[in-house]
């Protein structure tokens, strides 16, 4: 396995967060306390700290979950468009997902 993630790695293409995203903070399940969901988030479900403006409210504060710190953009997970980070997301989380129900 630690070979295949270092193959794997050296394939990944990290990028800058597209703004007006917000599929990371959208479509993934996360099981650990966020500020306002203290059970987690629900896969589909929008994080209660994802502004209007698809910005993060706790991001740079202490009390961003780690999972959240720890996701960072990838062109295999985001793709070229939103669309593609929302489509990529909900296949590995086993949803459907229309990204125009969070617009």
């Amino acid at each position: 396995m630690y070979l295949f993630c270092n193959v794997f790695n050296r394939f990944l293409i990290q990028m800058e967060c597209r703004n007006n995203c917000g599929a990371c903070c959208i479509v993934p399940s996360i099981s650990s306390p966020i500020p306002g969901m203290p059970e987690g988030k629900p896969a589909g479900v929008r994080c209660v700290n994802l502004r209007e403006d698809f910005s993060c409210a706790v991001f740079g504060q202490p009390e961003r979950p780690a999972v959240c710190g720890g996701f960072a953009p990838e062109k295999v997970i985001c793709g070229d468009k939103q669309e593609d980070a929302f489509q990529t997301l909900a296949d590995l989380e086993g949803i459907e997902v229309n990204v125009n129900d969070f617009r």
